[in-house]
């Protein structure tokens, strides 16, 4: 069981935290970590790019020569590829491009995550995240003294609409809630910060 240290908002060690090895501490599985972000990023793309084909370009219906005895090259259509203005070579068509996964293996990607990270070093835990106001210059004083400047990850457990605005003007510190928390974020974040609460909500729905 990881035994890590637990922060305050100053930056200061109050204290320790187990974590689950369940969750923090499974062998990594890094076929089905790319899997899962490759699933990510396919879900996103619209796939709704279209070209036509020479069947589907108007015009070119007659020869525009006879075969033989013009000196020019024979030609079937003015719409065929090597006209301008012709149809496009095997030319991109609307497609789906997500692919599915099953939910165990969702589950050991996004364990597997996180285990990195705290094989890595990479995860700070602190006691709790609390603002009185939405203060986008307090928000970057925590991460300072957290040491989490660079491409952060906050987890939250509940949304906390001051901490959430404060942070989205950060370009290097981004939120997402225990419900929402998926592979992509966590791979693509260099610190994962999780406040106590949300390490007990993770514990709790994947363990």
């Amino acid at each position: 069981m990881a035994n890590v240290s637990v922060y305050n908002m100053e930056g200061k060690e109050v204290g320790k935290i187990d974590l689950s090895d369940a969750i923090f501490g499974v062998e990594v599985n890094e076929h089905l970590v790319h899997m899962a972000v490759l699933q990510q990023l396919a879900d996103k793309r619209q796939g709704t790019q279209k070209a036509k084909t020479r069947s589907e370009v108007s015009g070119g219906g007659r020869k525009p020569w006879r075969q033989k005895g013009t000196g020019h090259a024979r030609q079937g259509s003015i719409r065929a590829p090597q006209w301008k203005g012709g149809g496009v070579v095997f030319a991109p068509v609307p497609r789906d491009y997500s692919f599915k996964m099953n939910k165990k293996e969702k589950r050991a990607a996004l364990k597997s995550a996180l285990t990195d990270k705290v094989q890595n070093n990479n995860i700070i835990v602190v006691d709790e995240l609390k603002f009185d106001e939405i203060k986008t210059k307090r928000f970057a004083e925590v991460m300072n003294n957290l040491k989490a400047t660079r491409k952060a990850l906050v987890v939250l457990a509940d949304n906390d609409k001051n901490v959430v605005l404060s942070a989205r003007n950060l370009a290097e510190a981004n939120t997402t809630l225990t419900n929402t928390l998926n592979v992509y974020d966590i791979v693509n974040a260099r610190t994962l910060v999780l406040t106590k609460d949300a390490v007990a909500k993770i514990e709790e729905v994947y363990c």
